[in-house]
């Protein structure tokens, strides 16, 4: 009787450990058939604590970025005056020319396609 009894309990171990699922967690890399959502969850953000604290007080961000883009449109309008001083731009022998064109005689004197002036 006592070989009986360990035979039923060897048999009755082993047929529940075949069972088991070996993917039983609760984190499954792949979503099932029966639970097709279980996944979503890993790949959401985690909740940081600093989130539940607002501060109901006034803000000067806007201000700040306000000056911050005032400083940086005049810094470009500096930039653009002292582009300006070059040659290029203010000599008028230059007619809107890298260099000054050439200076050729009346009778070899060609058209210019950048500024439409016989140079």
């Amino acid at each position: 009787m006592l070989v009986l009894l360990l035979g039923v309990t060897s048999v009755g171990y082993a047929q529940s450990s075949k069972k088991k699922k070996k993917n039983s967690s609760p984190e499954q890399a792949s979503p099932t058939s029966i639970d097709p959502n279980s996944s979503s969850s890993a790949y959401a953000p985690k909740k940081s604590k600093s989130n539940t604290k607002k501060s109901f007080g006034a803000t000067h961000d806007s201000e700040r970025d306000f000056y911050e883009r005032r400083e940086e449109v005049a810094k470009t309008k500096r930039k653009n005056e002292r582009m300006m001083e070059k040659p290029q731009y203010s000599d008028p022998t230059y007619f809107g020319h890298k260099r000054p064109p050439k200076k050729r005689p009346a009778n070899k004197m060609k058209f210019c396609k950048e500024c439409g002036i016989r140079h």
